[in-house]
């Protein structure tokens, strides 16, 4: 029996070896594969478990109380089915010697050479690294909320909580691989649970105890073009709320043999989406109906003055913060592959000056670059729509589906065949729809916008 084990292991060892000599050194340095499926677990949470949650009480203004409820379920549904679909093909072609790490090498090798460098691997970039400039901005507004409970003629402005939060970032980013980051996805897995728990608490005590908080009115306002843009732009929220982007990423971290490893992360990642999305969501709504605001933080104070105890609300936004720091470093982590694969020596350690050198460097600077995006651009949310739109809706709903059709070839008859159609079908029509809202909704925001305004 210990033979048989001892053989196992020395043909896993021989496998990822001649992997390994393949691999640039991005693949080999960021996407070290010595993780387990609670590591896992933790990477998937943190980059589906984040801040935006807090958005999806304002959805539901605009879709109400059934489709708001129906929409949530069924999104958490076909991501899951979806993240599943990427898993199986990944642990596919692990099974025949030719294991995938980035989207981007699943793109090429399903859909054919080009695939993956002109259209997965930009869309993949772009979404990530506006996924850290978000990221940045929210976290200099909830460092800003923090500041003004405490000092409230504070006149200190947004841009400076920014830069802060950029030079935490750059110590961060300094992290050498994605599977170094396994204890802060850990400890960003107990945040997002604890300001979720506080954002519910906080909706339950503005509803029942508040006397400034707006009325609870559930019904849907606007005209009937208002109406129907808000419905594709709050689907789309919901969508991109329960993004990733970067699924075979994190499936690379995992140690070999991958097989069934993604699914228990997903498992434990789930769980908590359920615990999380539904208490804020429907807690948020019930609270205050059509008059949510973007995110739900913003509900808790009213000209100044908080609806909630001030330890309740600047605690919350505490852990906010924190968890945005895990958000932000996990979602740079394709922006170093690729730096690390142009800039270094996969023949050298990884930790020889060769490498270290220009690691610190280039990853300093992709701060640097996040960090004046953001300071430079506080309505930068509206440009995130539309790149959540353009990228998440198409990475994460249409492209698995067509992935699994083309590897597994179903047969025509099946239920999994059509299934996987409509899912391609419906996603991709409202991820053009969903991009023409957010666009129109940059048009509308246009006149308030300024560059470094304090917002």
């Amino acid at each position: 029996m210990g033979t048989m084990e001892d053989e196992e292991k020395a043909n896993n060892g021989l496998q990822e070896t001649e992997v390994d000599k393949k691999l640039d050194a991005g693949a080999l340095f960021v996407l070290k594969s010595e993780g387990s499926w609670l590591h896992c677990g933790y990477h998937l949470t943190t980059s589906i478990v984040a801040p935006a949650l807090l958005s999806l009480p304002f959805a539901f203004a605009s879709l109400g109380w059934a489709a708001g409820v129906i929409f949530l379920a069924l999104a958490a549904l076909v991501t899951f089915y979806s993240y599943n679909l990427i898993s199986l093909v990944l642990e596919h072609h692990a099974d025949l010697g030719r294991r995938q790490l980035r989207f981007r090498d699943m793109a090429d090798q399903i859909l054919g050479p080009g695939w993956g460098r002109y259209y997965v691997g930009p869309v993949q970039f772009a979404v990530c690294f506006g996924a850290v400039v978000g990221s940045t901005l929210l976290a200099g507004q909830s460092m800003k909320a923090i500041y003004l409970i405490a000092k409230p003629e504070g006149k200190i402005e947004l841009y400076v909580f920014v830069i802060i939060f950029g030079v935490f970032l750059l110590i961060l980013a300094q992290l050498p691989s994605f599977h170094s980051l396994r204890h802060i996805n850990l400890i960003s897995l107990m945040l997002c649970l604890a300001y979720s728990t506080c954002a519910t608490a906080g909706s339950i005590y503005a509803g029942l105890y508040s006397d400034r908080a707006p009325s609870k009115d559930y019904s849907l306002v606007g005209n009937n073009t208002h109406k129907t843009f808000g419905v594709f732009n709050a689907i789309a929220i919901i969508a991109t709320t329960y993004g990733n982007g970067i699924i075979p990423e994190i499936q690379a971290t995992v140690a070999a043999p991958v097989k069934g490893k993604m699914f228990k992360g997903l498992c434990l990642c789930y769980a908590i989406v359920l615990a999380t999305f539904f208490s804020v969501s429907v807690s948020g709504y019930w609270a205050f109906g059509n008059q949510a605001a973007g995110t739900l933080t913003t509900n808790f104070i009213v000209d100044g003055v908080t609806l909630i105890p001030k330890w309740l609300y600047t605690i919350t936004n505490v852990f906010v913060l924190l968890q945005l720091s895990a958000v932000a470093v996990i979602y740079l982590q394709p922006t170093n592959e690729v730096l690390e694969g142009v800039f270094s020596d996969a023949t050298k350690d990884q930790f020889s000056p060769r490498n270290v050198i220009p690691r610190l460097i280039f990853r300093s600077l992709s701060i640097v670059v996040a960090t004046t995006i953001a300071a430079m651009l506080p309505f930068f949310g509206d440009i995130n729509a539309v790149l959540g739109a353009f990228g998440f809706l198409p990475l994460d709903f249409v492209l698995p589906s067509i992935f699994y059709n083309i590897t597994f070839k179903p047969s025509r008859r099946s239920p999994v065949f059509w299934l996987n159609i409509l899912i391609i079908l419906v996603f991709a029509a409202l991820a053009v729809v969903a991009s023409v809202s957010a666009v129109r909704q940059i048009v509308l925001d246009a006149t308030n916008y300024k560059l470094f305004a304090n917002v």
